[in-house]
């Protein structure tokens, strides 16, 4: 595994950890709640400042940073102490880090796609002769593919994805004309392939189609891209809550370093052998998954799980309910349990993935 690739996953990493607790940084300052420090980087100091009531520091280890508040577990009879703001603040601080990693991923996403000439959608390029359900009402060549089963099919590969993970039937909904059309239950059934072999499926033979990428069609894009990201994070939770994914289909640091490995050289090979810039088309490709991973880090710090700020947020609904109906509120010291519990089983779950990861790369 090269070297640069790992440092890659390391700065990657490091940049949005370091993003996503500028989020929570911004937001208490703006709603005027007290922060100890404000650091970039983990472990021992290489600079700080002292700047009002904040401790400015830069850190050794570029694996992220921190926002130190005032009084995030317990009360400590600061009124500017997170604690003691109201329901509203504090839901804005805890969500602030998760909303800035978005950004961070559509805004990557915007800059690569700035130069782009062509995006490439899901169409049907021809169907099977077992398919009845074509025509005006129907399916036809040459229809662009929106949905599967609800899932948006934002660019070229998603359709076949979905399919793939579809049962005895799937619902398609295409775009004809700037008309939607939605197929319901498309049986998968023994088709016959354009050599004239059976095969099991829906008899959808997916193609692609160029959307010329206008100035506005890049914004618009840039926006589904990020989309398609989130839609892809949910999609694989339902996979793995239905059983369809397993810890194979996990990845944890190692893996990620080997996906990005992997992204940047083959980007290089394939623009090198078109005589283009290799480094370029590797950064490119290695910067999108960058916008993938910031995308998926947002989704994910928002699953209502402890020690995650979806965790977090979901106590604070509970303890307006709580004060709501009980007049009283859930002890800090009792979140600050659970949440050190989750901590520990979130480290202990990526440890297993990361050891899976190592057994996979040694087979």
């Amino acid at each position: 595994m090269s070297i640069v690739y790992i440092l890659a996953a390391i700065l990657i990493f490091g940049i949005l950890i370091a993003v996503h607790e500028l989020g929570h940084f911004l937001a208490a300052k703006f709603c005027g709640v007290q922060v100890n420090e404000f650091s970039i980087g983990m472990g021992p100091a290489l600079w700080k400042r002292q700047k009002g009531e904040t401790l400015y520091s830069l850190r050794l280890l570029p694996i992220g940073g921190y926002c130190a508040m005032e009084g995030e577990d317990e009360d400590t009879g600061n009124t500017r102490s997170f604690v003691r703001q109201g329901f509203l603040k504090k839901l804005v601080i805890l969500a602030a880090g998760a909303f800035m990693n978005f950004i961070a991923g559509l805004l990557i996403i915007a800059i690569l796609f700035s130069s782009a000439q062509v995006f490439w959608v899901d169409s049907i390029a021809n169907l099977a002769p077992e398919v009845t359900q074509t025509g005006a009402s129907g399916l036809m060549p040459g229809d662009q593919i929106y949905k599967v089963n609800g899932w948006g099919t934002y660019f070229s590969g998603d359709a076949q994805m979905f399919l793939g993970y579809s049962g005895d039937t799937a619902d398609i909904e295409v775009i004809r004309d700037g008309q939607h059309i939605t197929v319901q239950e498309l049986l998968r059934q023994t088709c016959t392939d354009q050599q004239g072999k059976p095969y099991q499926g829906f008899g959808l033979y997916v193609g692609r189609q160029a959307i010329t990428a206008t100035a506005w069609n890049k914004l618009s894009y840039s926006w589904n891209q990020a989309k398609d990201f989130v839609q892809l994070v949910w999609f694989s939770l339902v996979q793995l809550v239905q059983g369809n994914a397993g810890l194979n289909d996990l990845s944890g640091p190692v893996g990620i370093v080997t996906t990005i490995q992997n992204v940047g050289s083959e980007a290089q090979q394939e623009a090198e052998s078109n005589n283009e810039n290799g480094l370029l088309a590797a950064a490119e490709s290695i910067a999108y998954f960058a916008a993938l991973i910031a995308v998926n880090l947002s989704v994910m710090n928002l699953l209502p799980l402890p020690a995650l700020d979806g965790g977090r947020i979901l106590f604070l609904l509970v303890d307006a309910v709580a004060i709501k109906v009980f007049h009283r509120k859930i002890p800090e010291r009792f979140q600050a349990a659970v949440n050190a519990a989750g901590m520990a089983l979130l480290l202990g779950f990526m440890l297993l993935v990361t050891f899976h990861d190592v057994f996979r790369l040694l087979k």
